[in-house]
């Protein structure tokens, strides 16, 4: 059954390459990812799946389904690209391996063995499409969930860092610099005084955490008091506790800076937080091995943690799941570059994509069939949740 599902995925190639070369050559940001779900959409309903679109509130999100028996495996889709760039993190591969890896094993799993969905998540760059399906009861019916993410080089799912969010806007009383600068409140200087803080701060702070911010509103012009400032940050820690103590530090920063500069202060999310993931090992082992079934050397599997953020972490907290990486590129750019955008469309990336494919559909017959295999994985899953 391996066998034929690698075949199918083969034969199907042109298809799947034509797909994800559409998605690249239309880039769709997050939550207007339209022209990439009609199309994963088509491909999924041709393959003989029921397709549910507009899931948890969002447009563009769906679930393609085949089967409603128990277990359930999910295979996550995602397909919005960067603001500007592209894309460049591959999220046109990610939905076409998905899809590609659902067809496959929906042709040849027996209907009695369990049922197959294909979950397709907007807005991985920014709002974090699976963290709103969570909350939903998306997952409710998943047993395990399996997505792999393109890079330049193989390396195990491993763990990523939580995160909050935090926009803090300052409010004081606009004046002439010049001739009137004691009838102003000058917010900026609210800003100031909390990116200094933060930046003291950070030496403070637990190896692994990261706290990155920027300054994206100032003032109108030089000659008048800012009468609002705005500075936004990403807060990052692996361990929930250790993420809620230094978002409640970050907070006390801007406070204080605040009530330097005579300010009023507003603390709001401006974006979506994300769990940390948490790769269920059983899983992450059987993926691995079926990657040096399909060609790679074991010595070229890296091991894998994350200093960013992922909103498969949210998945992972309440079913097990895996974020492995797929080599696409020979060439050592990071993603959210150019160069990554231009590798992701390249020959090699096809290449990889169609391997993740072959992988993520091995992954989940070892998993249908494998009674032990199922134990290890529920009992990881319980350790570590």
């Amino acid at each position: 059954m391996k066998a034929k599902v690698v075949e199918f995925i083969e034969q199907e190639r042109e298809n799947y390459i034509s797909a994800a070369k559409y998605i690249w050559e239309n880039p769709e940001i997050g939550h207007q990812e339209f022209k990439a779900q009609k199309l994963l959409v088509e491909l999924l309903e041709k393959g003989g799946f029921e397709v549910e679109k507009g899931v948890a509130g969002m447009d563009t999100a769906f679930i393609a389904r085949s089967g409603g028996l128990k277990p359930s495996v999910a295979f996550l889709a995602e397909y919005d690209a960067l603001p500007g760039l592209g894309h460049a993190c591959g999220h046109n591969l990610i939905g076409v391996m998905a899809v590609a890896a659902g067809i496959s094993l929906k042709k040849f799993l027996p209907p009695e063995m369990g049922s197959i969905m294909v979950i397709g998540s907007p807005a991985e760059e920014t709002d974090g499409g699976k963290v709103a399906m969570v909350k939903d009861g998306v997952f409710d019916e998943v047993d395990i969930a399996l997505m792999a993410h393109p890079s330049t080089r193989y390396q195990k799912s491993g763990h990523s860092l939580g995160l909050e969010t935090l926009q803090f806007d300052f409010f004081g009383s606009s004046a002439h610099a010049s001739s009137a600068p004691e009838k102003g409140i000058n917010a900026l200087d609210g800003a100031i005084n909390t990116y200094v803080s933060i930046s003291n701060l950070r030496q403070q702070v637990k190896d692994g955490a990261r706290i990155h911010g920027v300054i994206t509103k100032g003032g109108e012009a030089a000659n008048i008091i800012p009468e609002h400032a705005r500075l936004q940050y990403y807060v990052r820690a692996r361990e929930k506790e250790e993420l809620d103590k230094l978002v409640e530090m970050v907070k006390a920063c801007a406070e204080g800076g605040a009530k330097g500069a005579g300010c009023r202060l507003k603390i709001s999310n401006y974006e979506t937080g994300y769990a940390a993931l948490i790769s269920n090992k059983p899983l992450n082992e059987k993926f691995c091995s079926n990657l040096v079934f399909l060609g790679v050397s074991l010595e070229d599997i890296k091991e894998g943690n994350s200093q960013g953020s992922v909103d498969i972490g949210d998945v992972s907290q309440v079913v097990p799941a895996i974020h492995p990486y797929v080599k696409i590129t020979e060439n050592s750019c990071a993603g959210h570059t150019r160069d990554f955008a231009i590798a992701a469309k390249s020959q090699e990336a096809m290449k990889g994509m169609l391997l993740g494919a072959k992988a993520l559909a091995l992954t989940a017959l070892d998993y249908f069939f494998d009674e032990n295999l199922k134990r290890e994985i529920g009992e990881d899953f319980a350790k570590n949740k």
